[in-house]
């Protein structure tokens, strides 16, 4: 195995880390209108508790994605270069989104308004919701493959990245992810907030299931490997393997299944891909690949040795970020807001 493969499977790794940490969090934020809504306790108390699961974590699982962006930069920059030229409205959409997620999260409880709360609460939904279907779309169009010419340009057009297919793959993302959040914030929750989780991911699970295995199915069929047959046993077993589970209260079994869903989807993505990289509707022979797409042996070669030090690092000290913020958030534990008042003339 040459470093080309081995960086491809590196950056199928960290996305596939991205969409596993980074997919709760979007489902999250997806699922805050629903389950902030006031019953018992107040309604802005719930959705800090909603919030507050992903507070410790959320800016760590969006580090994966700066990995998998500079190493993607660093391995491949043909690809790089190609992908964000022809996908740029998708990708500066994204980035938006992500952008106002931040400072929406960041800056909620800085203030001790209704209204700027409200605000920032469509602010992370906007940012939620975005992120989840577009990732889907963008990662579908690259397994279908775009219009490149000679000169590594895409040519497809805005209406020809919303194609079914496509559109199918956005779906589906932004229902694994809601169904991923739902089950996390049963997993992290407790009294009535779990009770509501739990009910909300036994209903997202069912539209997600039929959803989730005709995209898998179509990208088996279509663009799949002998071998692939597994991933796509795998995804579907796990998706239908979450709503037993969480009836049953075994939110954690149920996190691990959505996540080897997600998991068996993103590897069946890259596996279906591999070794293009982007590969061209216009010519075969304008597609690109692991071999021509990548940076020189010697640029390899120093990322290997750079990456086999540091990921330990990265992965020891994200697992013990999870492992202090372990416990169950209740609205028992949310205290007054302490913000400062909204300045009015």
């Amino acid at each position: 195995m040459g470093l080309e493969e081995v960086w491809f499977i590196l950056i199928a790794v960290l996305f596939t880390g991205y969409f596993v940490l980074e997919g709760f969090d979007f489902g999250v934020g997806m699922l805050m209108p629903v389950l902030g809504r006031r019953k018992d306790a107040d309604g802005d108390t719930r959705r800090r508790v909603v919030l507050n699961t992903i507070g410790p974590v959320w800016d760590g699982n969006e580090v994966w994605l700066i990995t998998a962006g500079g190493a993607l930069f660093a391995a491949f920059p043909e690809w790089y270069a190609t992908l964000f030229s022809g996908f740029y409205l998708p990708l500066l959409l994204i980035l938006v989104a992500l952008i106002v997620r931040i400072c929406a999260i960041e800056y909620r409880g800085k203030i001790d308004d209704d209204t700027w709360r409200r605000r920032c609460d469509w602010g992370i939904v906007f940012g939620s919701w975005v992120p989840a279907v577009l990732w889907g779309v963008a990662f579908a169009n690259i397994v279908r493959g775009v219009d490149i010419n000679a000169e590594k340009q895409v040519t497809s057009s805005l209406l020809d990245l919303l194609n079914p297919y496509a559109l199918l793959g956005g779906l589906t993302t932004a229902l694994v992810f809601a169904l991923h959040g739902a089950v996390f914030l049963a997993l992290k929750t407790a009294d009535d907030v779990r009770v509501d989780a739990v009910e909300l991911a036994t209903r997202l699970a069912l539209p997600t299931v039929p959803v989730a295995g005709g995209f898998v199915l179509w990208t088996q069929l279509a663009y799949g490997k002998g071998w692939t047959w597994i991933l796509v046993v795998a995804a579907a077993a796990a998706l239908v393997g979450v709503i037993a589970l969480t009836r049953a209260g075994r939110e954690g079994w149920a996190f691990a299944l959505t996540s080897i869903a997600v998991v068996a989807s993103v590897v069946l993505l890259f596996a279906s891909l591999f070794p293009e990289v982007m590969p061209s509707t216009l010519d075969a022979a304008y597609s690109l690949t692991i071999d021509n797409a990548s940076s020189s042996p010697y640029t390899l070669k120093v990322m290997t040795w750079a990456a086999a030090f540091l990921t330990p690092v990265v992965l020891i000290y994200q697992g013990w970020t999870y492992w202090v913020f372990r416990q169950r958030i209740s609205t028992k534990h949310i205290p007054p807001s302490i913000g400062l008042p909204l300045g009015r003339r």
